[in-house]
C-alpha cells in the first residue's frame, strides 16, 4: 500500500472562488486523492484557506468587518462549498491557525540561523491619506508592459508580468484611491534565495517527470534576467503572523508580519498538525507524513496548482524547506494547470467575472460541473468555458452515454426478469470480446490516472462507458428475448454488472452518481476492478437491484440561454 500526501493550492479567503480556481487546483487534486483511495492507498489530502495579506484586509474592509471575523466567516463558507463539490479533504485548515504561526516563526528562525535571512533597508510607498505604508497589492495603476489600467503593485493580471509598485504608471491607493503617494524608508527581512540557486536548480533538474509547464516556469525564474532574486518575507501590515523569535519581537521588526507568500505554503505542513489535533491524534500522526526522520521517507507528495503559483512552490517554498536544514518532506511532483477562461474573457474573483462555485451549485448538482471541468481541464494550454460546450458535454457524455445505459438496462431487466440479476447461460464470443476490450481500456484509464493526465483519464473513462452502450446496441437483449430468453438473461446479467463496474471506475470523477449506481445495484462493494472478468461477475444471479431515478437530466436550450444571460455580467 503506497502512501500519498496530496495538497492543492490554498485559496485566498477574499470571497467565493470561481470555477477556474476550482479546476486549477482543488478539483484535480480531489480526483487523484479519490483514485488513490479507491486503489487502497493511504492518503492524506490537505487544503486550507489563505487568510493573511492584503486581499484579506481589503475584503474585510469592504465587508465592514474586523479581519479576523471576516476570515472565520469566509472559511466556514468556503468549507461548506467544498463539501458541496464533494472535495474529499482529510482536513480543510486555516493559515491563521496557531500551528501555522508556530511553524512559520520556527522556519524563519532556522533560516536566520543558517545565514539565509538578511535585513534590508528599502523605500516603500506610503500614503499620507491612509496613514500607512502600502504593500504591493494595496497599490494599483497602469501596467508599463501592456497598458492595463488596473494592474496591482506585485503583478498585472492582464499580462501576468511581475511588477514592483514603482513600475506602475499613475499609481493610486486601492484603499482610498489617493494618488499623493510618496516613497519612505522602511526595513524588511529578505530570504536569500540567491544563495540557494544552485541547490534549487539541481533539485529541479532531478524532477525529470514533472510537466513541462512546471519546469519551464521554474527555469524561467531561475535564469531569466539577473536570475533568482532574494525575496522580502515581511510586510508592514496589522494582520498576519508577527515577526517574532520564540514569542519575543524580532529586534527592528516590531509591528511587522510575515509576507503571506512566506507563511501560506508552510500552512500545508501546519494543516497536517491541525488535522492531527482535530482527530485526536498526537504529533507523530502528522510528522510521519511531513518529516523524513519520522516515517515520511516512503511518502509520495504531490501538489496541484495553477501556473501562477508555480514560482513560489518550485523556488520560494523549497528554499524555505531546504534552507532550514531540517528533515522536512519535499514535494515529489507538481501538477500545474493553465487558465480556464470564461466565454471570451477571463474568470476573475476580484472583478466578479464568471461562474462562482456557490452559483454553480445553485443551478446544477456537483457531478455536472465536476465532469465538465475535469474533462476540459486546462493542462497543455488555456481552455475556455462556454455554455454551449457545457450543455453539449453534459447531454452527450452524462445523459446519453452513461445515464441512458443505466436506465435502459435496469428498466429492461425489471420488465422481463424482475428486480434481480437473471441467471442466463455462459458468456459467448461477443461477451468475451467485450471483456477483453474493457480489460485493455481499464488499464489505459489507470495509466492516465497514475500519470495525473486528467483530460486523457476522462476520455478513457468515457470510452469505457461507450463500450457498454455499443454492446447493448449490438446484443439487443430486447430482441434476443423474443427467441432466446436465456441468452437475453445472460446479456442482461453482464450489463447489470457493468453498472457496478462503471460506478467504481467513475467514483473519482462523479462521486454522487457513482454512489447512486452502487445503491441501485444494492451493493457496497467498491473494489477496484484489477481483474475485470471477476468484477463483471460480482453481482450473482438472484442479487436484487432497484431502478434508479434519472442519473443526469439533459440541459435544455432554455436553461442554457437563461444561464448564459444571467452570468454574462459582473457579480456584485
Amino acid at each position: 500500500m503506497a502512501r500519498h500526501l496530496i495538497t492543492s493550492a490554498i485559496p485566498y479567503i477574499n470571497g467565493i472562488k470561481h470555477l477556474g480556481n476550482l479546476v486549477g487546483s482543488q478539483l484535480p487534486a480531489d480526483l487523484f486523492a479519490r483514485y488513490c483511495r479507491a486503489r487502497d492507498h493511504e492518503v492524506l489530502f490537505l487544503c486550507a484557506t489563505d487568510e493573511h495579506g492584503t486581499p484579506a484586509e481589503l475584503a474585510a474592509a469592504k465587508a465592514g468587518q474586523p479581519v479576523a471575523d471576516y476570515c472565520a466567516e469566509m472559511h466556514a463558507v468556503q468549507a461548506e462549498i467544498a463539501r458541496g463539490f464533494r472535495l474529499s479533504f482529510d482536513h480543510f485548515g486555516r493559515s491563521s491557525s496557531a500551528q501555522n504561526r508556530k511553524l512559520t516563526q520556527h522556519f524563519a528562525r532556522r533560516l536566520h540561523d543558517q545565514g539565509l535571512i538578511r535585513e534590508v533597508s528599502e523605500t516603500q510607498m506610503y500614503s499620507p491619506t491612509d496613514g500607512r505604508y502600502l504593500p504591493d497589492r494595496y497599490i494599483e495603476g497602469t501596467c508599463p508592459n501592456c497598458g492595463y489600467d488596473s494592474a496591482r503593485g506585485d503583478q498585472c493580471d492582464n499580462c501576468t508580468k511581475q511588477l514592483d509598485p514603482v513600475d506602475l504608471i499613475n499609481p493610486r491607493s486601492s484603499v482610498s484611491g489617493a494618488t499623493d503617494l510618496e516613497m519612505r524608508e522602511t526595513k524588511h527581512l529578505y530570504l536569500c534565495q540567491s544563495q540557494m540557486k544552485d541547490e534549487l536548480e539541481k533539485w529541479i533538474d532531478s524532477k525529470t517527470d514533472w510537466p513541462v509547464l512546471t519546469t519551464s516556469i521554474a527555469k524561467k525564474w531561475l535564469n531569466d534576467g539577473d536570475g533568482l532574486q532574494d525575496r522580502g518575507i515581511t510586510r508592514d501590515l496589522d494582520w498576519g503572523i508577527p515577526v517574532q523569535f520564540d514569542g519575543a519581537p524580532w529586534q527592528g521588526m516590531e509591528g511587522k508580519v510575515f509576507y503571506v507568500w512566506f507563511d501560506a505554503p508552510i500552512e500545508y505542513i501546519a494543516c497536517g498538525a491541525e488535522w492531527a489535533e482535530a482527530t485526536g491524534l498526537d504529533a507523530s500522526a502528522w510528522e510521519r507524513w511531513w518529516r523524513t526522520d519520522k516515517g515520511a521517507e516512503d511518502v509520495t507528495y504531490t501538489q496541484f496548482m495553477g501556473k501562477d503559483n508555480v514560482p513560489f512552490h518550485t523556488l520560494s517554498f523549497p528554499a524555505t524547506i531546504l534552507g532550514s536544514r531540517e528533515p522536512w518532506k519535499l514535494v515529489d511532483y507538481i501538477k500545474s494547470f493553465n487558465y480556464l477562461n470564461y466565454d471570451g474573457g477571463q474568470f476573475s474573483t476580484s472583478r466578479g467575472r464568471g461562474v462562482f462555485m456557490d452559483q454553480a451549485l445553485e443551478i446544477l448538482p456537483a457531478d455536472y460541473w465536476r465532469w465538465w471541468l475535469l474533462s476540459h481541464a486546462p493542462e497543455s494550454s488555456d481552455s475556455e468555458f462556454t455554455w454551449d460546450n457545457f450543455q453539449a458535454s453534459v447531454n452527450k457524455d452524462l445523459a446519453d452515454v452513461l445515464g441512458n445505459f443505466v436506465s435502459r438496462v435496469t428498466k429492461f431487466c425489471r420488465s422481463k426478469f424482475g428486480e434481480a440479476v437473471p441467471q442466463g447461460g455462459a458468456y459467448g464470443a461477443q461477451e468475451e470480446a467485450l471483456i477483453a476490450r474493457l480489460t485493455s481500456r481499464v488499464r489505459e484509464y489507470q495509466d492516465h490516472m497514475e500519470a495525473m493526465e486528467v483530460r486523457k483519464s476522462a476520455s478513457a473513462l468515457r470510452a469505457i462507458w461507450v463500450e457498454g452502450n455499443e454492446y447493448l446496441q449490438e446484443a439487443a437483449p430486447w430482441s434476443t428475448f423474443k427467441t432466446d430468453p436465456e441468452r437475453a438473461a445472460m446479456q442482461t446479467r453482464l450489463a447489470l454488472n457493468l453498472i457496478r463496474l462503471y460506478a467504481v471506475l467513475s467514483s473519482p470523477f462523479i462521486p454522487d452518481a457513482a454512489a447512486t449506481m452502487l445503491e441501485a445495484m444494492q451493493t457496497e462493494d467498491g473494489t477496484w476492478p484489477d481483474d475485470v472478468p471477476a468484477a463483471l461477475a460480482c453481482l450473482a444471479p438472484g442479487h436484487a437491484f432497484t431502478v434508479p431515478d434519472v442519473l443526469f437530466s439533459k440541459i435544455t436550450d432554455e436553461s442554457r440561454e437563461d444561464w448564459q444571460t444571467r452570468f454574462s455580467g459582473i457579480r456584485t
